[in-house]
């Protein structure tokens, strides 16, 4: 539900205003939806995108059209797919699925405005400084660290006898070095043990949680 909330609120606020230049112009702006996964497993964050327009006033069809492009799992095709909408012209990018999304989008162009989410946008390569940002892009941060430390926390409290905590990574992520750092920073914060165990499909999953027990 909080990622659902962070990409409503992408698409209800800071998107508008490109939005907003591109309608003055006479033009019905065409937003870019880029994202490393695929539609079945986003189906509720598109629905989300698409409230979200339409409680700033956006209806697909009407005032707006909508670009897709799926990476599926397949990191490598984001560049050749940020490129695709570049090339039509969109007002604005929305980059979903962590900053790998972005950073395609960034390389993509610098000057379509791009509106991601991203844990740590300065450690990223997204912005300059959180102070100064500078070029084209908007990011969202949940700030990894302190959610990291918030869930292992909120673990503890769950299972205060718990000494050691599973934590599952995918590690063909571009980001998950970072996932890491951060997760072990939370953890020797609270004083808890982890245990990393690494799943890089979703048929991988299963057999993750079967180690773990």
């Amino acid at each position: 539900m909080r990622r659902r909330d962070f990409v409503k609120g992408i698409a209800g606020s800071a998107i508008g205003w490109p939005l907003a230049a591109r309608a003055q112009q006479g033009a019905t702006p065409l937003i870019g939806f880029l994202s490393s996964r695929s539609p079945n497993e986003s189906e509720a964050l598109v629905a989300a995108f698409r409230q979200g327009l339409a409680e700033a006033g956006y209806a697909e069809g009407q005032n707006v059209h909508l670009a897709f492009r799926w990476a599926e799992g397949r990191y490598d095709r984001l560049p050749e797919l940020a490129a695709e909408l570049v090339k039509s012209q969109v007002a604005v990018i929305a980059s979903v699925g962590g900053s790998v999304s972005a950073l395609a989008a960034k390389s993509a162009t610098g000057t379509v405005p791009i509106v991601a989410v991203a844990s740590d946008p300065v450690k990223a390569g997204l912005v300059a400084s959180f102070n100064r940002p500078g070029g084209n892009i908007t990011v969202v941060s949940p700030s990894s660290t302190l959610l990291s430390a918030k869930r292992l926390g909120l673990l503890r409290e769950l299972v205060s006898t718990a000494t050691l905590i599973g934590v599952l990574l995918n590690p063909k992520y571009p980001d998950s070095a970072t996932q890491l750092e951060d997760i072990e920073d939370a953890a020797h914060a609270i004083g808890v043990q982890i245990q990393i165990v690494n799943a890089s499909s979703e048929q991988e999953i299963d057999a993750a949680f079967a180690s773990l027990s």
